[in-house]
């Protein structure tokens, strides 16, 4: 019998090394630390450490690099038996400068491509992505073949079974794929966003993300084309603007973010997937979960890594409670 998860996730992995002195330009930067990277690993992280089972879908360069990709997933428990390797290419590594509260600029090394844009569609477990009470892919996936078909197939498999999320995880110096080296810009990307939006039935991203999406940055008006397009739940986040979440039903929520002293904002998205999950799976509603998953992220960006930062219910829980 097929394993049934709570959350499977598909997309991105690689190394973060991250610098360990802040407010230095990386050319100064003399220490670093080295951490799991990628979002939706991170975001298979987050929902582990919440308590959830959780594995990911990925592809590593057959290096060491690689390697230690296995053993971090294993160490935060997330199932590592769709990680497999690709040997033409090197496990990707991200570089960041940190300069808070709101600057961290990201230098991806992704060439000549990243084995997670290799993820084929024969590969596929397609029961266990069936059977996950929680499917997890993100728009990165839609940027190259043969991810992009492989992320379709995964999705058609799943026939919009709830919860099927799409993270619309918009990075466009990842969109250069059709071999011409030019970068395609957010009206070449948004028929794909389209075609996934048909297959799921949660979408979470914040405005810029959305405005790919959708076309539009007004987060009422991103909110209400997402469920136009036939999601049951959408989720705006919009940074000290709080966050956004609308069913198709009727219920809505918009909460405020948690104030907290930020360190390093990366990773901070990923702890709200992680946290939006565990909240869906726990089946509560709109606000607790919208409030949980600001608490988790908040956390995440009062300190310094992403996967090793993700936070325990028992964090997320002692920080709500300090209101």
């Amino acid at each position: 019998m097929t394993e049934s998860f709570d959350l499977i996730t598909m997309g991105r992995i690689g190394v973060d090394v991250y610098p360990l002195q802040t407010g230095v330009p990386l050319p100064q930067v003399e220490t670093f630390g080295k951490f799991l990277g990628g979002s939706a690993t991170n975001v298979a992280v987050a929902a582990a450490r919440l308590g959830r089972s959780a594995a990911v879908i990925t592809r590593t360069g057959q290096d060491p690099f690689g390697t230690y990709c296995h053993q971090a997933l294993r160490e935060f428990g997330v199932d590592d038996r769709w990680v497999t390797p690709v040997a033409a290419y090197p496990t990707p590594v991200t570089f960041c400068e940190i300069f808070p509260p709101d600057d961290f600029p990201l230098y991806f090394y992704r060439q000549p491509k990243a084995p997670d844009l290799e993820i084929r569609p024969e590969e596929l477990d397609l029961d266990a992505i069936r059977s996950a009470r929680i499917f997890w892919m993100t728009g990165t996936g839609l940027s190259e073949e043969p991810s992009r078909t492989a992320t379709l197939t995964a999705l058609e498999a799943r026939s919009r079974r709830e919860s099927t999320v799409f993270d619309l995880d918009w990075r466009p110096m990842f969109w250069s794929g059709d071999g011409s080296g030019r970068r395609r810009g957010p009206a070449e990307a948004r028929p794909y966003y389209a075609e996934a939006l048909q297959h799921v039935t949660v979408a979470v991203g914040n405005l810029d993300e959305c405005e790919v999406a959708t076309g539009v940055r007004e987060p009422r008006a991103c909110a209400q084309a997402l469920l136009d397009a036939g999601v049951q739940l959408a989720v705006v986040k919009q940074g000290p603007g709080g966050v956004l979440a609308v069913h198709r039903d009727g219920r809505s929520a918009e909460v405020p973010p948690v104030p907290i002293e930020v360190v390093n904002g990366l990773g901070a998205g990923d702890a709200f997937g992680g946290s939006l999950c565990h909240g869906l799976l726990a089946g509560w509603d709109l606000e607790r979960i919208m409030r949980h998953a600001n608490a988790a992220g908040a956390l995440v960006a009062s300190r310094l890594a992403c996967s090793s930062a993700m936070p325990t219910e028992s964090e997320v829980d002692g920080l709500l409670a300090r209101g």
